[in-house]
């Protein structure tokens, strides 16, 4: 359901069930989730980096398990296996960078588009496919989606359940890049290297930050970023920052 791997200071999580088109079933939101745990414990792990297996990112929620007979209710879908991998994904203070390999779909879209940094093969597609069977967008998609690309257009998306490419994803500001499919995966990880060898302390004070903002006032945003710049001013990584940068030499942030 999930390929897990680390390597050095990064995690790779797989959505792997491609003959399905990695859509969810329940196992595999459960396995997400405690992948997502594994990061959030682990002081090694310092940037995380989600994609999906064979031809498709994610097509969203199996709609075989939707309708089975012992099938759990939708609010009971939602509650216990998307909103919880939604919140990890914007708590855990570590960067996460997804690749969208293909089409995402669905919950599959909204869980992309929540990662701090997205990028996208030129042949990905970006999909609020739930009125196509009468359902509102779910996976924080109304919270997300508006903000990223203003309400005309996420309304639009989301009624009229447009095919959006991942050229066309750059322009509305959905997501970071657009990388050929060929380099997809090897831009993605060495960003995602790249991340892990950074300040990711600091990093995930900023995200919290960010996190904040989209409730906050000025004044309010403010007094946040007061607070979180004395606390990442008191960083080990800021004061290597700081003495790097005196001796000039390169630093060596330990995310701490």
């Amino acid at each position: 359901m999930i390929k897990f791997e680390k390597c050095e200071h990064i995690a790779i999580i797989t959505l792997n069930r491609p003959d399905v088109l990695n859509s969810f079933n329940r196992e595999m939101a459960l396995e997400m989730q405690a992948c997502l745990d594994d990061c959030e414990k682990d002081e090694e792990v310092r940037a995380i980096l989600i994609t999906g297996e064979g031809r498709a990112f994610c097509a969203g929620q199996d709609l075989a398990e939707a309708i089975a007979e012992d099938a759990p209710t939708i609010d009971t879908i939602v509650r216990e296996h998307y909103n919880p991998i939604v919140l990890r994904i914007r708590n855990i203070e570590k960067p996460i960078v997804c690749a969208v390999n293909g089409v995402a779909a669905g919950a599959g879209a909204n869980i992309a588009l929540c990662c701090d940094i997205v990028l996208a093969s030129d042949k990905a597609s970006f999909i609020q496919s739930f009125s196509n069977i009468g359902l509102i967008p779910d996976s924080g998609g109304t919270f997300f989606l508006p903000r990223l690309v203003g309400l005309q257009r996420a309304t639009a998306m989301m009624f009229l359940a447009d095919k959006v490419g991942a050229e066309q994803a750059l322009q509305f500001g959905m997501i970071y890049k657009v990388v050929e499919a060929d380099n997809l995966m090897a831009e993605a990880l060495a960003i995602t290297t790249k991340l892990s060898e950074m300040p990711t302390k600091g990093f995930g004070l900023t995200k919290r930050a960010l996190n904040e903002s989209m409730f906050n006032t000025l004044e309010e945003q403010l007094e946040v970023e007061e607070e979180l710049q004395a606390k990442a001013a008191s960083t080990y990584d800021n004061q290597e920052g700081i003495n790097a940068f005196l001796e000039k030499r390169k630093p060596v942030f330990k995310g701490k």
